[in-house]
């Protein structure tokens, strides 16, 4: 996890349930409250008094999240679902992305009031706990990333492709998984710079909220900090990993073209029956409301 706040876990579990696997969208969306409340337990072990006030306000957000954002998120799997039968641009799958970067942020920014209360309240020994968590994930990640070859990180970000691009496509021809793994050898992925700035990041938050802790600022003087941090993560400023970051994305739309354009009539009706799937979950949680 690179944030401590409420408003970034929540809208990185809301949308990834949202384009999750088909057939758990409905179960992991309408239990997404309680996962997400051990999930942030797990960092922040909360006390008794934190413990009603985070449960209702992921109550509220789910249920504001239902009501204003599945609509939205319906009607990027419609865009994504009539490009699905013909050739496609990097350009426009950079726009899908974009489209689900904005709702992160919309969820984010409807996030941040509760994400402030809950930091504000925050004690040194839970500041302890969320340092412990956090070293707990760098091990985990150095073990799964950077302790390995530059062949088997590959090999091993080739499997989780060709996991995703199977479930959507259904399976690759010998020819399509030669065209992914060549995407994969050719990537700029770094994972010792991601590491670095998973830490940089880690160490930003903890310094952040133990600042609260020490002066206890106004709510608004917070929520703007809180909000200046969100921001850095989703737009971060000129350097290294911004240049990291953007040559990801813009290889990340080439490949996808790439892979798209090369499958074939009956891939593509898959892909669409995928997204149609999606779309008929979406439409049954927004009508649950």
């Amino acid at each position: 996890m690179r944030c401590a706040n409420l408003a970034r876990i929540i809208g990185v579990l809301l949308v990834a349930a949202a384009l999750g696997a088909c057939s758990t969208i409905k179960l992991a969306y309408n239990n997404l409250p309680e996962l997400s409340y051990w999930w942030l337990d797990a960092y922040l072990d909360f006390d008794g008094s934190q413990t009603p006030k985070v449960r209702d306000e992921l109550a509220q957000l789910l249920s504001w999240h239902r009501q204003n954002e599945l609509p939205r998120v319906l009607g990027v799997l419609q865009e994504a679902q009539a490009l699905a039968p013909r050739d496609v641009t990097a350009a426009q799958a950079c726009r899908m992305a974009d489209q689900i970067r904005e709702r992160l942020l919309a969820v984010t920014e409807r996030a941040e009031p509760a994400g402030t209360e809950l930091a504000l309240s925050l004690t040194e020994a839970q500041l302890q706990q969320l340092e412990r968590k956090y070293a707990k994930n760098n091990a985990e990640y150095r073990k799964e990333w950077l302790d390995r070859s530059p062949a088997e990180v590959q090999e091993k970000r080739y499997e989780k492709f060709l996991d995703r691009l199977e479930d959507f496509y259904g399976r690759l021809t010998p020819e399509q998984r030669e065209l992914v793994r060549q995407q994969v050898a050719q990537s700029v992925f770094d994972p010792r710079l991601a590491g670095a700035e998973r830490r940089q990041r880690q160490q930003e938050a903890l310094a952040l909220l133990r600042g609260f802790n020490a002066t206890k600022p106004p709510p608004g003087e917070a929520r703007a900090a809180i909000h200046a941090y969100v921001m850095r993560i989703a737009d971060p400023r000129p350097g290294p990993w911004r240049d990291h970051q953007q040559a990801l994305l813009q290889e990340g739309c080439r490949n996808l073209a790439a892979l798209h354009n090369a499958t074939s009539a009956s891939q593509r009706e898959h892909a669409v029956r995928r997204l149609q799937a999606y779309q008929d979950d979406l439409r049954q949680l927004v009508a649950a409301r």
